[in-house]
């Protein structure tokens, strides 16, 4: 399957080992995977602080990169979303619901449309999940604390980890409870930001994992910025460098 890989700018400045992770791992699944350099911001954080003309502009450089894409993977379930939810709002609502029909997170992608939970990979380590908010609430990778009943089947995530060779999936307190960061929110309040951050932190650290995990690197990057400085906590890696790994016993 060709696959287009939209790397959020984030990633690309800050964690660019993800990026290059998801293609080695959409690679040996068999996607025959591109790269569009001039993609940019995909205008979350104008659509979140109201600069709509912004992010109208952003959404529609976007689209046109992406326009003959027979699929579009992302290792962000926010940027995912922006996509998905916000788009409508911003571009024409035939070339916004296209554009959201082909656009897929990347474990999403591997357990819904390629089919696939052992994608092969070991990682003998105990891990904890970081389950997003955008990926539990906009983009039901999961199910979230407050909807009534119970799960009828693992999330997408848990799924994916759960068929890694030697992985101990450890089983934090409030496992869905926000980390903190919330994009534009940890620059408004960052000292509140902080002290939920350092919360979840302390909570992953009490699960026994040596690492966490999440779709989400802005929420990891956050996390492993508290871990730095508080010199204590699991070490952080996205779930594209777990899923790609295939570290000896």
């Amino acid at each position: 399957m060709d696959v287009d890989l939209f790397v959020p700018c984030y990633v690309d400045r800050l964690a660019p080992q993800v990026g290059l992770a998801t293609a080695a791992l959409l690679e040996r699944l068999g996607c025959r995977v591109r790269f569009d350099p001039r993609q940019t911001c995909c205008g979350q954080p104008f659509v979140t602080t109201g600069a709509h003309a912004e992010a109208r502009r952003l959404a529609r450089r976007h689209a046109a990169v992406f326009s003959g894409a027979e699929a579009v993977v992302c290792p962000s379930a926010s940027c995912v979303a922006t996509v998905r939810h916000r788009y409508a709002d911003l571009l024409d609502e035939e070339v916004a619901r296209a554009l959201a029909a082909r656009t897929f997170e990347l474990g999403e992608f591997i357990v819904k449309v390629l089919n696939r939970s052992d994608v092969g990979a070991r990682f003998p380590h105990r891990v904890a999940l970081l389950e997003s908010c955008h990926g539990l609430r906009e983009l039901a990778l999961g199910w979230p604390s407050e909807r009534s009943g119970r799960p009828t089947h693992a999330g997408v995530s848990e799924t994916l980890l759960r068929s890694v060779a030697g992985l101990e999936l450890c089983e934090p307190a409030r496992r869905d409870e926000c980390c903190g960061f919330g994009g534009a929110f940890s620059v408004a309040y960052p000292e509140l930001s902080a002290r939920i951050g350092r919360a979840k932190l302390a909570a992953l650290a009490q699960s026994g994992a040596e690492f966490v995990t999440g779709t989400d690197a802005s929420c990891l990057l956050h996390l492993d910025g508290l871990r730095r400085r508080e010199g204590a906590g699991p070490r952080v890696l996205h779930l594209a460098e777990i899923l790609a790994s295939q570290e000896p016993a």
